[in-house]
């Protein structure tokens, strides 16, 4: 008997996914509950469990896309010998796999990373002719290419081209070599990968957001002597006491917050004909992952202190960074803020994240002369940016919503005392 293994529901606007990668080979035998397979959605990736112990049976491989509820596997019944520990090697068999081997790797022993394979198999070349030259003998796809260099001349005499023929003096008349075109030596340097379900709706939402969406971004620059004072001071305390560290987004995120409450229609979005304003405040948080760009919620934030704040935030980036987040996790937000100055930006325009109305975009914090008291001083400054939906946000509100920000960060401690 066989139990199925079923994509599940993971959040009311998904409709399909993608299958990232089996976790287990075909055939393994798995314990109920133990992740077998690992499923990119639009907006996360999640790990099915198998929904029984038994032997697992691979019916979809990797890269297909499938419905919710399709079917892409099954746990067959083992007997209770099968599913225990397989016994180990006899010492005979130890020691026949520890002795060394005189003869080359054969083609399914060669180690070949998935670059060098794909483009193996495209150039149809005999992969125990490979050598390579990577740890453990493993061959890279450089590998490859060089070995589609050096046989390029060799390659074209063995499939029947003529000797040269001889000129009546004796002398040797020079062979012609045929020259790969300019579109196959471009193709053996090319790797063609399909686009991730998260990296497509990542592209989706960003084209929709600049064609449905009247987008603007006003500017503005904050001194930060005074966090970065408060944060020196109290830094080592505040790890001590709650065993996170103190950022700077910790502030952003209530200087946001006071800002909202000052301009509501900053936190509302547009719903057909109608103004959907929010008497909570979800802050969506963007996080840089290697498959692209995440922003967990942090839901209710203007109820969590600094230290919840800089715990929530750390959690949720460890979550997406390591493909553990979930949909819940980045649905609801009805603001975002995004810091491009952890890479390095100085200046930038962030993208309203739909159907959101606005988004504050954090830069750079770099030591500029400024003037101060009719005196220049060095003061380190960080420029930021509020990109807004012009059809319901005025210029007005965007630019006093974002001095507010300003005047927040300038002096933290109208955050402490919320005025």
């Amino acid at each position: 008997m066989a139990t199925d293994i079923k994509v599940p529901t993971l959040g009311e606007s998904i409709s399909e996914g993608t299958i990232a990668r089996w976790l287990k080979k075909d055939g393994d035998v798995v314990r109920a509950e133990e992740p077998v397979l690992e499923l990119e959605t639009e907006k996360a990736t999640a790990e099915i469990a198998a929904p029984a112990s038994g032997a697992l049976r691979i019916a979809v491989p990797e890269g297909k896309t499938v419905p919710i509820g399709a079917v892409v596997g099954s746990i067959e019944e083992v007997s209770a010998a099968r599913s225990s520990a397989a016994p180990g090697p006899t010492p005979a068999e130890r020691q026949d796999r520890t002795a060394p081997s005189s003869t080359p790797l054969s083609e399914p022993a060669k180690i070949l990373s998935p670059a060098a394979r794909r483009l193996a198999s495209e150039r149809g070349l005999d992969i125990a002719s490979l050598k390579g030259t990577g740890p453990g003998g493993r061959v890279t796809k450089e590998d490859v290419l060089d070995h589609l260099e050096r046989g390029s001349a060799p390659a074209a005499a063995s499939v029947g081209v003529p000797a040269a023929p001889s000129k009546p003096d004796g002398a040797a008349v020079p062979a012609t070599i045929p020259v790969p075109r300019s579109s196959e030596k471009t193709a053996a340097r090319e790797t063609r990968q399909r686009m991730s379900a998260i990296r497509q709706r990542i592209a989706d939402r960003l084209v929709s957001a600049q064609r449905t969406a009247a987008i603007l971004t006003t500017f503005n620059e904050a001194d930060l002597s005074a966090v970065i004072a408060l944060r020196e001071r109290f830094k080592d305390a505040f790890k001590e006491k709650h065993g996170v560290g103190l950022g700077f987004m910790s502030f952003f995120v209530k200087a946001t917050i006071e800002a909202l409450r000052a301009f509501p229609t900053v936190n509302a979005w547009i719903d057909g004909s109608d103004i959907v304003y929010h008497d909570y405040y979800n802050i969506g948080v963007a996080v840089s992952t290697e498959k692209g760009l995440m922003v967990p919620v942090l839901r209710d934030a203007d109820k969590l202190s600094f230290a919840d704040i800089e715990a929530r935030i750390a959690e949720l980036a460890r979550k997406a960074r390591d493909g553990k987040i979930t949909v819940d996790d980045l649905q609801g937000g009805t603001f975002t803020i995004t810091n491009g100055g952890i890479f390095g930006s100085l200046l930038s325009t962030p993208i309203v994240n739909p159907p959101q109305s606005a988004i504050l975009g954090m830069h750079a914090i770099q030591k500029r002369p400024v003037a101060l008291n009719d005196q220049v001083v060095i003061r380190p400054m960080m420029y930021l940016a509020v990109s807004y939906d012009h059809r319901l946000v005025d210029g007005r509100e965007a630019v006093q919503f974002l001095v507010r920000i300003k005047e927040c960060v300038e002096k933290p401690e109208r955050l402490l005392l919320e005025i």
